[in-house]
């Protein structure tokens, strides 16, 4: 079975740090660009980081630049976000997505193309 599945999520205060890991099962992560995304209660969808198949490029969106950090051990076919300093409105269950890059981008990602395969989602919650 080809599956995604994040885990690491939990309830922190604000200020405080979680990290998320995202384990493949049935295909190896080593031919896909990878995506963080997260949607909180009452709002849409929107990504959060990516990270490219190829040398670790990576990318986030404004709110969480310099708080959270996206890295991948292919050996463990695993994708980590590392989320430090929290705020409440990092709140929202985040899922980790994969998308296969064509050829010539394996050294970039982006988090607007249509990514194929989704984890299930780990719940975050920041609050005092």
């Amino acid at each position: 079975q080809l599956q995604l599945v994040e885990s690491g999520g939990g309830l922190v205060q604000p200020g405080g740090s979680l990290r998320l890991s995202c384990a493949a099962s049935g295909f190896t992560l080593d031919y896909y660009a990878i995506g963080w995304f997260r949607q909180a209660p009452g709002k849409e969808r929107e990504g959060v980081s990516c990270i490219s198949r190829s040398d670790g490029i990576s990318d986030y969106t404004d709110s969480v630049k310099g708080r959270f950090t996206i890295s991948r051990d292919n050996t463990k076919n695993t994708v980590y976000l590392q989320m430090n300093s929290l705020k409440p409105e990092d709140t929202g269950v985040y899922y980790c997505a994969a998308v296969r890059p064509r050829y010539g981008q394996f050294r970039q990602c982006t988090l607007s193309v249509e990514y194929t395969r989704w984890g299930q989602g780990t719940q975050v919650t920041v609050s005092s």
